[in-house]
């Protein structure tokens, strides 16, 4: 299977295994305080340079990135730590020990009170979705913000696809490629654990038909939420500047509440005139 595979019928050892192994290629012996010999051909680290920093054998580890066992929390915590792993990247390789999986199926349905709450939080835009990033509802203030999701075919109704395959996300979104960059990360480590799952499959095949997409999905780039401040640059209204808030459903599992908040007064103002407007 090549980088650019999707992870449909690859196993989430192998998926571990791969993602370790390009971690583990991309330091050099002094990153970890070890000396660099001449003439070395190993791209990175020896897989023996990392089992014994992490305290293991080189048959567990070489078997850890081959996809052939599984391991626990511990290990996995000490490779992280060897392979020098940021947060979001160690966040992604624990999601791969067993208790950590997401629940097999979320609703299909919304229910009459999360619906309620988004058209309530109206004009701040608001969206909700699945585990997959498709979006099951939004209110008039999201549509008005980006496009109408009723306006797309169904299976277009996602977030992702609307960052990279809708162009006018390229320039809505002031800083779209670091956006862009981190959602797909996000949406990585998700997608990683469903392996089997024929809409993450489908989603995965639409996005590498677009070149950058491709581009960071081959280096298997991954990220964590953040809440953070996101900038667009509108042509009806300006600039905004948008506080991304992200909320959990407790009584809808795999539902996420997703809402843009304005930063100041101007974006609250452009807000409501970009409703008023529709």
């Amino acid at each position: 299977m090549s980088a650019l595979s999707t992870p449909s019928g690859e196993s989430p050892r192998r998926e571990l295994g791969a993602f370790l192994r390009s971690r583990r290629e991309r330091l050099k012996p002094n990153d970890v305080g070890l000396p660099e010999a001449p003439g070395r051909r190993t791209p990175g680290l020896r897989r023996a340079e990392v089992a014994e920093l992490a305290g293991i054998s080189v048959s567990w580890y070489t078997w850890l990135e081959q996809g052939r066992v599984r391991t626990s929390e511990q290990v996995l915590r000490a490779v992280s730590r060897v392979l020098r792993l940021d947060a979001a990247e160690t966040a992604h390789v624990m999601s791969f020990v067993e208790e950590g999986r997401p629940p097999a199926d979320a609703p299909t349905w919304v229910s009459r009170n999360l619906l309620s709450l988004v058209q309530a939080i109206a004009p701040h835009p608001a969206v909700v979705l699945d585990p997959h990033w498709d979006l099951l509802a939004w209110n008039a203030g999201y549509a008005a913000l980006l496009t109408d999701p009723a306006r797309l075919h169904p299976k277009q109704r996602n977030l992702l696809w609307l960052v990279f395959r809708w162009p006018p996300a390229r320039t809505l979104l002031a800083d779209w490629e670091q956006e862009a960059r981190a959602l797909l990360g996000q949406f990585r480590s998700r997608a990683a654990r469903r392996p089997d799952d024929p809409r993450f499959a489908e989603l995965i095949g639409e996005l590498l038909s677009d070149g950058d997409a491709a581009r960071w999905y081959e280096r298997r780039e991954t990220a964590g939420f953040e809440p953070s401040v996101r900038r667009f640059r509108h042509p009806a209204v300006g600039e905004l500047r948008l506080r991304y808030v992200k909320l959990a459903a407790v009584d809808e599992p795999g539902h996420h509440l997703l809402a843009y908040l304005p930063d100041d007064q101007d974006s609250g103002d452009a807000l409501r005139r970009l409703q008023a407007s529709e």
